[in-house]
């Protein structure tokens, strides 16, 4: 069994003008039944024809990694019937964006808003009921993504430390994701009633005590609660957590 190579980079569909050779256009990904079969992807991955890139999705030697592809392949584990109604968040989210490896089980959130009874059944997925603001999902490869600030902000509050901190670092250090630590810490500390705020601080103290009050160094103009708080949680999206699946 063989498949073809991938065709020069710029090239899309067939080429049909005259006296050009035919020029086919592959999938970047393959999935079980699009259109092998399991064991023949594996097949073809032991003949270093594909190569694994997720827990049931190849893709042709040298193809880059990117958040798109990796969207594509969480998509592919999230049932059709209710890919548009859960969003890819916490660990998942950060694979997805490239600081996290990826998770044996896909996180996704469910927006509180939406019936969550007929998702509970949903396998190899964990659920997580929260709310969602404007401007926490975006749309990549075909799944809703939370927003790199909203991951990070569910990073620091619910995933432990070990795991946690070498995400954040991830987050934060890439210019495109758009994530500044003061405004994650202003994020954390202005959210109303949210459990686990103490250690998402402590999270992320250690990646700069400077920023955050009570670490080694204090904030010299850090935003008075009673004034400017509430406005970061409005303008983030993130009044935030209410519970779990």
């Amino acid at each position: 069994m063989a498949i073809p190579t991938a065709p020069p980079a710029g090239t899309h569909g067939t080429d049909h003008s005259p006296g050009a050779e035919p020029v086919l256009r592959f999938p970047e990904m393959y999935a079980p039944g699009m259109p092998f079969a399991f064991p023949e992807l594996q097949s073809l991955a032991a003949d270093g024809l594909l190569t694994r890139f997720h827990q049931h999705g190849y893709a042709l030697p040298g193809t880059a990694a990117t958040p798109q592809l990796r969207a594509r392949a969480a998509a592919g584990g999230v049932p059709p019937g209710v890919r548009r109604r859960v969003v890819a968040g916490r660990m998942t989210a950060a694979w997805i964006y490239g600081c996290a490896a990826e998770p044996d089980r896909l996180a996704l959130l469910v927006d509180a808003k939406r019936r969550v009874s007929s998702l509970r059944n949903t396998r190899g997925c964990t659920l997580h009921e929260v709310k969602l603001g404007p401007f926490d999902v975006v749309s990549l490869g075909g799944l809703m993504v939370s927003s790199p600030l909203r991951t990070a902000l569910d990073v620091a509050l619910h995933v432990d430390a070990e795991r946690a901190i070498p995400a954040l670092e991830g987050l934060l250090a890439r210019p495109e994701n758009d994530v500044r630590l003061r405004l994650l810490v202003l994020a954390i500390e202005a959210s109303p009633r949210v459990p686990h705020k103490r250690a998402a601080l402590e999270k992320l103290a250690r990646l700069a005590p400077a920023l955050v009050p009570g670490g080694a160094v204090d904030v010299k103009d850090a935003v008075d609660p009673a004034d400017g708080a509430q406005d970061v949680v409005e303008v983030l999206g993130v009044t935030h957590l209410e519970g779990e699946l």
